[in-house]
Parts: structure tokens; sequence; C-alpha cells
């Protein structure tokens, strides 16, 4: 009989340091989430290149509007944080999240298999592919990508993108010309210094409507299916599980078809406001 008390005191001692244990384990692990540390700071930073018409743009008093910029506010206002927008470099926008420059790149990233090698995504937040806005000297000559794989085309696109990856994958022989943003590399075709542009829809569309008329051919067609993510650091489940529910529940709220319709269908409600 003693020894069987002796046993039931053993386990029972086993079973709370065992408790013990694994809640730490488990607070350690929570610790170093990105969550706790934007908790803790009180502060939500979001990496974006300012320039993606329109989801992150110059307004003409300097500050950055747009899509995203919209959602990043709702997101920290979820988690009853201060936001804090760090415009970066497109070509050094991973490598930025990646040193903890800031916490999560919310910046019309599209979603690669070679992206998802050095960060995780966050389901889909929209979906996007390529098209061309063309010079209008090619009207009726170029009528796809197709006819641009040609050494005598000149085809602008923006260094780093998906825009620029397309161009090079799928019309390869033409003369490819990398910028740094979107407005120098669809102006040069705008000025007849080149033949297209390559680059997502939404942008191009906008820029069609507002500068492009007259002056352009918009190949509206996409030739790419480029789903659009939230990019973060890798080994942090709890922050990705966050970023899920709340993508879940604007979606079927209204707060996501509310927004959509403010950047990309009431466009003339914001576009004489920015550059």
């Amino acid at each position: 009989m003693r020894g069987f008390f002796k046993l039931l005191v053993f386990i029972v001692v086993f079973a709370v340091l065992g408790a013990f244990s694994t809640k730490a384990a488990d607070m350690s692990l929570w610790r170093h989430s990105t969550l706790y540390k934007i908790e803790k700071r009180g502060v939500l930073r979001v990496g974006l290149n300012a320039g993606y018409m329109p989801f992150e743009m110059r307004s003409k008093t300097g500050r950055i509007v747009g899509f995203d910029v919209d959602i990043a506010k709702l997101m920290a206002k979820a988690m009853g944080v201060k936001l804090k927008l760090v415009n970066t470099d497109w070509d050094g926008i991973i490598p930025s999240l990646l040193t903890n420059k800031f916490d999560i790149i919310i910046s019309g990233m599209t979603i690669t298999q070679k992206r998802n090698l050095k960060v995780n995504f966050a389901d889909p937040y929209f979906v996007v592919g390529q098209t061309i806005l063309l010079n209008k000297k090619w009207a009726g000559k170029v009528k796809s990508y197709k006819d641009l794989n040609s050494p005598k085309f000149t085809v602008t696109v923006m260094l780093g993108t998906t825009g620029d990856f397309a161009a090079k994958k799928y019309i390869p022989k033409a003369k490819i010309e990398e910028f740094q943003d979107e407005e120098n590399a669809v102006m040069q075709v705008v000025q007849g210094r080149a033949d297209a542009f390559v680059y997502d829809k939404p942008y191009n569309t906008i820029f069609y409507e507002t500068k492009g008329k007259g002056k352009l051919i918009f190949l509206n067609k996409p030739f790419t299916y480029e789903p659009l993510g939230w990019a973060i650091s890798k080994g942090d489940p709890d922050f990705l599980n966050w970023l899920n529910n709340f993508l879940r529940q604007i979606k079927h709220d209204g707060t996501y078809e509310r927004l959509y319709k403010k950047w990309f269908v009431n466009v003339k409600g914001w576009i004489n406001k920015v550059h």
C-alpha cells in the first residue's frame, strides 16, 4: 500500500511538472511569434513599395494611400495597435522583411514558388495577370504578347516584378529594359522610346483610363495567372493563422467588397488626389 502511495505521488508530480514544462514551452514559442512582438511594441510595421496604383501610391500631399494601405489600417485596428508604413525599394523588400525592418509585406506581391522558398504567404487576397500597354503605332499589328517576341521590339518592365519575369519568359527575343518604378517604365512607351510595357492588369487599366487613351493600345487580356498574398517570415504559424482568419472575416462581412469598390470601381473618387 505504501509503495502504491509513493507511485501515485510520483505520477501526480510527474504530470504537474510535465504540464508546467509544456506550458512553459508554449509560452516560449508564443514570445517568438511576430504577433507577440507587435502587441508588445504596440505598432504593426508594414513593408510596401508606393507606386503600384491603386494598391499603394503617393497622394499629392505625400501620403501613402491605396487598397493595401486601407487593409493595413484595418489589420492594425483589429490588433489594437498603431500602424507604421515602411516604404521600400521593390528589389530589396524581401531582404528587408527577413532582416526585421518590418513585420509583414502588404504590397501587391504575387505568390511565386521562388519567393515562397524565402517567405510564407497568407491565403491569396487578390488575383491579377500580366497585360500590355502598347505604343499606338503598333495598333492592329501587335495583337498579343506573342507578337512582341522579336528583337525589333523594346519592352519595358519594373525591375524584380512578375512583369519582369513574364517578359523574360514569354518574350525572350525582345529587348527588355528594366526600371525601378512603373511610371518611368510606362512613360517610355507613351513617349515612343519603347514599344510595350508589361505589367499587372489593375495598374495598366487605371493608367490607360486616366493617361493612356489616344496614346496607347491596351491589350487587356491577362496572359498569366498571379495570386497576390501577404508575406511574412517563415516559422510563424500563429501569425499566419491570424492573417488567414482576418482575411476570411473581411471577405465575408462586406469590408473587402467596400474597399474593392472604392479603389477599383470608383476610380474618379481618388484619381485626382494622386500624382
